[in-house]
């Protein structure tokens, strides 16, 4: 990874550079890699309450 694409991706985050000492760069990949998860909607099942006791 680049340092631009690095800052592109604090910037898509809204990270502020004051952040950037609380968080390290594999933190910052990780929640880029979620923010893109969250408008997935092909997961056919989701777990309920009973799933998780039987887990």
């Amino acid at each position: 990874m680049t340092t631009p694409l690095f800052l592109l991706r604090c910037v898509q985050l809204s990270i502020s550079i004051r952040d950037l000492d609380l968080l390290t760069i594999g933190t910052i990949n990780d929640m880029f890699i979620e923010s893109r998860n969250d408008d997935y909607n092909g997961y056919s099942e989701i777990a309920t309450q009973s799933d998780y006791d039987l887990f």
